[in-house]
């Protein structure tokens, strides 16, 4: 018995020591590629916009991204997370190495131009693909391949936003939608501390808004963050049918490729001479000034979530996490009007909620709202997170997420499909249940 738990205790040490050097080669050469990318892209967009009307140039970026990506590397296509995803679940993880230059390439291309899209979709593809050839070189097996690309995930995540730790999560939650891989933990925070102190160190700075009011709590104010919750799951629901409404309408297109990028480039810039230059690229300023108690108008949320769906369905490249944290921050800003409530708070609740529920990552989101924004706030931000998570339904940004739980007993879906259009939901009927009970009542009226 002795001998086993010795050898028992051996194998596991091994693999530790195995995976901490494993993880930490691969969130070193992630934070390190991160800082690269990062500082080409805020060179770019400072050289764009010395012209007032650098976005004029966005249907041609937009073609030539296209070009790009169809010519070199068609597994950049889109948003960079989601294409990962599908590969860790569909090829064991292995990504064409052409993939990394060509996403930093058509994603620099867009954003400079003002297409409206993130910046941590690449990272987390370039991420992934440097793991995934750090895995070819050592000749790893499938299943490990798979567990270093998720680190790559992570450790993209970590160094973009600055957020270790719910950068860690965020790859190993990212994947499933109601489920965490315990196995990749140690891998993924060892990846996503490296990435995030490596990025650190070659000169990244971050953004952080601890809140200056510190809620107090009450049971009216508890009740508004619930209803908060509701409306941000149901902006996240909007924020993916408006996605896929874009994607159904470049595909009904039946004109070349590069004429798509180009009518799709040109409404988002009609937009952006028409109404106003704000929905364009990152829009961290606007971010910012929301989570410091400046309101945008109220449609922000709906025209931010119409440009990125342009952007991304007619050949845009780039991320989607980014123009999340815009919808959420304008969605709590906007909640927060109409309710006389702190527009700074409720932004910051929104930021991390619209997260939660249109990635499906609530246990991800909760940390980060207190990474980014301090303690005081994380008990009704993570509320508010859950009840996101719940009310976007069988739905996500990402068509890839494979569904492991379902979110109500009372809807019949099936578990371990995609959450791509084709996954049907019906509600089951039950006895003695409230539903039950408030459909009779409604029957009999």
């Amino acid at each position: 018995m002795m001998k086993r738990a010795l050898a028992e205790e051996t194998v596991l040490f091994i693999s530790i020591v195995k995976w901490v050097f494993l993880a930490a080669a691969a969130g070193a050469i992630v934070g390190f590629s991160t800082a690269i990318f990062m500082k080409i892209l805020t060179w770019s967009g400072q050289l764009a916009q010395h012209w007032n009307f650098y976005y004029l140039l966005l249907p041609a970026a937009m073609v030539a991204s296209v070009m790009l990506v169809k010519y070199l590397a068609p597994e950049a296509k889109g948003h960079g997370t989601e294409k990962v995803i599908e590969a860790i679940h569909k090829r064991s993880g292995k990504i064409n190495p052409m993939v990394v230059p060509v996403k930093l390439a058509a994603t620099i291309i867009t954003l400079a131009a003002g297409g409206s899209v993130g910046k941590e979709g690449p990272c987390a593809q370039i991420g992934a693909g440097l793991s995934s050839m750090l895995a070819s070189m050592l000749k790893l097996s499938d299943q490990d391949r798979k567990k270093l690309v998720i680190c790559g995930i992570s450790a993209g995540f970590a160094s973009v936003f600055g957020t270790p730790v719910s950068g860690a999560f965020f790859g190993i939650e990212v994947l499933f939608a109601g489920a965490i891989l315990y196995d990749v933990l140690l891998p993924s925070f060892v990846a996503g501390i490296t990435a995030f102190q490596v990025a650190q160190y070659c000169g990244i700075t971050y953004f952080y808004q601890p809140l200056k009011l510190v809620p107090v709590f009450s049971e009216v104010f508890f009740l508004k963050v619930i209803l908060a919750g509701v409306f941000f799951g149901l902006c996240s629901g909007f924020l993916i049918a408006t996605l896929r409404a874009g994607g159904l309408l470049a595909s009904r297109m039946k004109v070349p490729a590069a004429a798509k990028a180009f009518v799709g480039g040109s409404l988002v810039a009609a937009l952006a001479f028409f109404v106003s230059t704000q929905y364009l690229g990152l829009g961290t300023n606007s971010i910012e000034a929301a989570l410091e108690g400046t309101s945008m108008p109220w449609y922000a949320f709906i025209l931010k979530s119409v440009c990125t769906s342009l952007t991304l369905s007619f050949g845009g490249s780039g991320g989607i996490v980014t123009p999340i944290f815009f919808v959420g921050a304008a969605a709590g800003g906007l909640f927060a009007t109409v309710l006389g409530l702190d527009v700074g708070m409720f932004s910051a609740i929104g930021l991390v909620s619209l997260l939660a529920g249109a990635a499906n990552t609530p246990i991800s989101a909760s940390i980060m709202a207190v990474e980014l924004f301090g303690p005081h706030l994380a008990p009704y931000a993570t509320v508010a997170c859950i009840i996101s998570f719940l009310m976007t339904g069988h739905r996500s940004v990402y068509p890839s997420q494979i569904l492991a739980i379902h979110k109500s007993a009372s809807l019949e879906v099936k578990i371990g499909k995609e959450l791509d259009d084709r996954l049907q939901t019906r509600y089951k009927p039950r006895e003695r249940t409230l539903i039950g009970l408030v459909r009779k009542i409604l029957k009999k009226r």
